[in-house]
């Protein structure tokens, strides 16, 4: 399952049970962190998200309501004898603040840690399950959003068919990548009479605190479903603009030219109580728009 979960949709200061930005992307049973505002572990437990399948980790910024959790996370990890290697990408003065916590406390973390510094769009991981890429925004400091593109999937195995030829299911993972299957007669068993035409990989963007920013398009077009900051509602566009945020209808319409399936909407400011105006007003212009509700899995 390709899936992200909402574990902070809220902008800098928690209010009306909303807490800062923070999401889980679900690959296959891996879980990849993106951003770590106050309250992320607290609200990983909450929704029983495994913190033992985080081995990445990715800041898009360092205003404090994206990576102020990031400190107690991974210390948390070391006090409950974490063992894989964790990597942490954000941008480059990160490195320098979290040994400084750690060396204030005298904290030796358990397991392997490694801060990867970010300057420029460029591929963070490619896998053989999945592409991370990060590119920059436009926002009043450094800040970085991350695109997760799928890999092409295995062929899909038709089983019944696969028994008709008497091909052993020992095979089976080998038929998925496209191979065919040789008898001990020398009979050769096409491919495609067991399977079927693999389905595209799928991809997510997270597009990070922005103001509108066509620019961003190169980077999102297509996607399967996008994360977009609406941080006020589009009366507020001038206050937006001068604060490098982005209002609903800015969100839509961006997710509109570039041509994406879905867009998920959240970072929003904590002056408001409700959210259905956001929903609302997106709409109008993107009508596949949802708001990011915390605790929610919204498959890609």
């Amino acid at each position: 399952m390709f899936a992200v979960t909402i574990l902070g949709n809220n902008s800098a200061v928690p209010a009306f049970d909303r807490h800062p930005t923070s999401q889980v992307v679900t690959l296959d049973g891996i879980n990849y962190l993106v951003d770590c505002g106050e309250g992320t572990q607290i609200q990983l437990i909450n929704y029983k998200i495994r913190r033992s399948k985080i081995s990445h980790i990715f800041i898009s910024h360092l205003h404090g309501d994206h990576y102020f959790g990031l400190i107690g996370l991974i210390n948390s990890f070391s006090l409950l004898s974490h063992q894989q290697e964790m990597h942490v990408y954000g941008p480059s003065p990160l490195k320098e603040i979290i040994e400084l916590q750690l060396k204030v406390a005298d904290t030796t973390m358990c397991y392997p840690l490694h801060i990867h510094h970010i300057t420029e769009a460029a591929t963070l991981i490619d896998n053989e399950k999945l592409i991370v890429k990060c590119f920059r925004t436009n926002h009043r400091i450094e800040c970085y959003g991350f695109s997760f593109e799928q890999k092409k999937q295995p062929r899909k195995l038709y089983p019944e068919k696969a028994k008709e030829y008497e091909i052993p299911s020992s095979f089976y993972d080998r038929l998925k990548n496209g191979e065919d299957y040789t008898r001990k007669d020398r009979t050769v068993i096409k491919n495609e009479l067991v399977t079927g035409i693999a389905e595209p990989g799928k991809k997510y963007a997270f597009c990070a605190d922005t103001k509108y920013d066509e620019s961003l398009i190169p980077h999102i077009q297509g996607a399967d479903m996008i994360y977009h900051e609406t941080t006020y509602l589009d009366n507020l566009r001038e206050r937006a603009e001068a604060r490098f945020h982005s209002t609903t209808k800015q969100a839509a319409a961006l997710a509109k030219k570039a041509g994406v399936k879905k867009l998920l909407i959240g970072h929003f400011s904590s002056k408001y109580d409700t959210l259905e105006e956001f929903e609302a007003e997106a709409r109008e212009v993107f009508p596949n728009t949802e708001l990011a509700l915390e605790g929610v899995c919204y498959e890609v």
